[in-house]
């Protein structure tokens, strides 16, 4: 696209929401961008809690393995579904309370109901009928399965609108895009240390004798307890945000910049009707089919980064109870014993690696001039994730041939690994963070930035990125469990796949992934509404 070609001449086959995009405004101040970016925290608040206890509590209702499996594919398929369905509409609303904000709210409002429905499937199913000698109670997985599934396309509902709010509030100052993505990665690494240590807390159910019931446990209640934490932190953070920062209404006719040109709409013969928005799926496959370079290769990239994420992600802390720690989930109650303690070993190795993600996130703009721009950093770092993850096949082959065991009264027990090993396996969940942080963050910058630039709107387009990180995660969870055990079983094949994605993806950021725009002087971003001109 050229500077100053006005954007309603382009074709429409090729706009990718081009009238979606508001004329260039002045960035927001920093304490508005970090009061949003702090939603983040109430969001993967719950994120962690799902990670550390629903497995456990799925179990606890009788949910058959089939049905887990099926449940457990709602997070990728609402993120496909939801997410670009959400940033379509969020670039045309236009209520009065701004694009964005309501969109947030009522993800928001339908996360504290979906958590409620979980936290009381037990009961709800008790009250229906459930028995509570039977080990599988249907009423309650019935419940349970529609609260997960509204939870995770909530979640993805306010998501994506907040990732947008902050690319709005930045404006067209590259700079505050990235701090801004880099606060809502902070945020994040926030959300997981409350989530992971409510999670490891099992008295917190006192707080809330009430959470204890007939049909609920103490594991069950600890679980609500959490929960309820969560909900408050969420709607706090969101009420506070949407009610300090403000949405100016957006409408089509003010959108692209056309005010007092009437005389090009006359000579198009009057036609502005045309501007009406495309069908939604006709404009999804537009985008794709009509994606600048920039973000071609940055989908590409992204891609090719959570195919190397998902396997340790899903799998971290399996590896440290079977690989590392040489337990067995399915085996005698000794290497079930020994695989528990390795999984709460992971459990803790997640808790350094969110202290570490957060650290790195309020300095991934220090570490970006460091090294010469996000572009580089981000290649470094996939390199860092490359090697963290070949490193697992070291960690696994010292663990086991270093694997002790004892004897009491004639029997063979299985010893916990030596240290050095288990401080290894640490230190690599903690150095893991510091890829993480700028996973989370440079690449939502980079979509930002290369959005503005396009002309493209915001909520679409991180929708569009947002494919490139659950198509990955669903051929991960698919293909994991058959490719491992072409290779005899265990986490080794899959992370060795993710460490050759992971060297992929930094060769193709060095070499093929466009830098970003330089960054505009304030006084010059003030006098300029043109677009700058990239490829």
């Amino acid at each position: 696209m050229e500077s100053g070609v006005r954007k309603e001449n382009n074709p429409p086959s090729s706009s990718f929401s081009l009238q979606q995009q508001p004329p260039a405004t002045n960035p927001s101040p920093l304490r508005k961008i970090i009061m949003v970016a702090s939603i983040a925290a109430g969001v993967q608040f719950g994120w962690a809690l799902q990670l550390s206890l629903l497995t456990p509590y799925v179990q606890l209702l009788g949910i058959p393995h089939t049905w887990a499996a099926f449940i457990w594919l709602c997070g990728p398929i609402s993120g496909m579904v939801v997410q670009p369905t959400v940033g379509y509409y969020s670039d045309r609303c236009t209520s009065r309370f701004g694009r964005r904000r309501p969109f947030i709210a009522a993800g928001a409002g339908f996360v504290a109901i979906s958590v409620f429905l979980i936290g009381y499937a037990a009961d709800i199913g008790h009250l229906s009928g459930d028995s509570l000698t039977k080990t599988a109670k249907p009423r309650a997985i019935a419940v349970f399965v529609v609260g997960f599934w509204i939870l995770d396309v909530a979640n993805n509902m306010l998501q994506g609108p907040c990732r947008a709010f902050l690319a709005d509030l930045s404006g067209t100052d590259h700079k505050k895009t990235r701090t801004a993505n880099a606060f809502y990665s902070f945020f994040m690494a926030v959300g997981n240390v409350l989530g992971f240590a409510s999670g490891s807390y099992t008295h917190l159910y006192r707080i809330f004798p009430f959470s204890r019931t007939k049909a609920c446990d103490v594991y069950c209640a600890n679980l609500k307890s959490c929960f309820f934490i969560s909900i408050a932190l969420l709607l706090t953070l969101t009420i506070l945000a949407l009610s300090y920062v403000r949405e100016k209404p957006w409408s089509p006719e003010g959108s692209s910049g056309d005010e007092g040109n009437e005389e090009e709409k006359e000579e198009e013969g009057g036609e502005a009707k045309e501007s009406t928005p495309a069908p939604f799926f006709g404009e999804i496959v537009a985008a794709l089919k009509n994606l600048q370079r920039p973000m071609r290769i940055l989908l590409l990239v992204t891609c090719l980064n959570w195919v190397a994420w998902f396997p340790f992600l899903l799998f971290d802390t399996d590896w440290m109870g079977r690989e590392v720690y040489g337990g067995d989930s399915s085996r005698n109650a000794d290497q079930l014993k020994m695989y528990d303690r390795g999984v709460r070993a992971g459990a803790l190795g997640l808790l350094l690696n969110s202290v570490v993600l957060g650290f790195t996130s309020l300095g991934v703009e220090v570490l970006a001039r460091g090294v010469g721009g996000v572009k580089r950093l981000w290649g470094i770092v996939n390199f860092i994730l490359a090697i963290c993850l070949a490193m697992t096949i070291l960690i696994t082959k010292v663990a086991q041939s270093n694997r002790r065991y004892t004897t009491v009264n004639g029997g063979t027990h299985l010893l916990q690994p030596p240290s050095g090993v288990k401080a290894g396996a640490l230190a690599l969940f903690a150095v893991m963070g510091i890829p993480q942080a700028i996973t989370y963050s440079i690449p939502f910058a980079l979509a930002s930035i290369f959005s503005n630039t396009s002309g493209a709107g915001q909520g679409l387009s991180l929708g569009v990125l947002n494919l490139s990180i659950v198509i990955p995660q669903m051929v991960v969870s698919v293909a994991a469990g058959p490719w491992d055990a072409l290779f005899g079983g265990g986490n080794l094949p899959a992370f060795v796949v993710g460490a050759v994605a992971a060297a992929a993806s930094g060769i193709l950021a060095f070499t093929m992934l466009p830098s970003p725009p330089p960054d505009i002087p304030s006084n010059k971003r003030a006098a300029t509404s043109t677009s700058v001109a990239f490829l």
